[in-house]
């Protein structure tokens, strides 16, 4: 479901959850960073959309951003050349939540909703995952049916590329 201005304190809250939860497991690290519902105001744009999971309670549990605008660590070097593509970015699960297919669930609604995305068909959905071996979701990613394209160093923070191609007329 997409989220509204009015989700975005929760949603704020639930990503800070999950970094102070990696902060716990694996040490500060680049995914320690707090969000406020003003960023995430920002992110709810016309450029982006917010998905968002809800428990039977009403509560969100998970959330991620689809985005037109290529995020400041993405080299498009690394990937498919494709026509129009979409970024996926600030994924977050309750950390309580984690290990439940409810991720999994919210990357099957992120493909639904590039392939309901207004104008010129979507052809990729691309992101970027943090490289460290136990914060870094790219496990998860893989599973999920995304492709690593490519390992790199931005600005000190090593970073995996992964890519999923959408099908024309899907």
């Amino acid at each position: 479901m997409l989220a509204t201005d009015d989700d975005a304190e929760e949603i704020a809250s639930l990503r800070n959850r999950a970094a102070e939860h990696l902060t716990q497991l694996h040490g500060r690290g680049h995914w320690s960073g707090m969000v406020t519902d003003k960023g995430v105001l920002h992110g709810i744009s016309n450029t982006s959309r917010v998905l968002i999971a809800r428990d039977r309670k009403g509560t969100i549990i998970a959330t991620l951003r689809l985005a037109t605008k290529k995020p400041w660590a993405i080299d498009v070097a690394y990937f498919t050349n494709v026509p129009r593509v979409l970024y996926l970015l600030d994924m977050a699960v309750e950390p309580a939540m984690q290990q439940r297919g409810i991720g999994r669930r919210l990357m099957a609604e992120a493909v639904k909703a590039a392939r309901d995305w207004p104008g010129e068909a979507i052809s990729a959905i691309r992101l970027d995952a943090y490289a460290h071996p136990q914060a870094g979701a790219g496990d998860f990613y893989a599973r999920s049916g995304y492709r690593e394209v490519g390992r790199v160093v931005y600005r000190g923070v090593s970073l995996v590329y992964f890519e999923l191609l959408l099908p024309a007329g899907t």
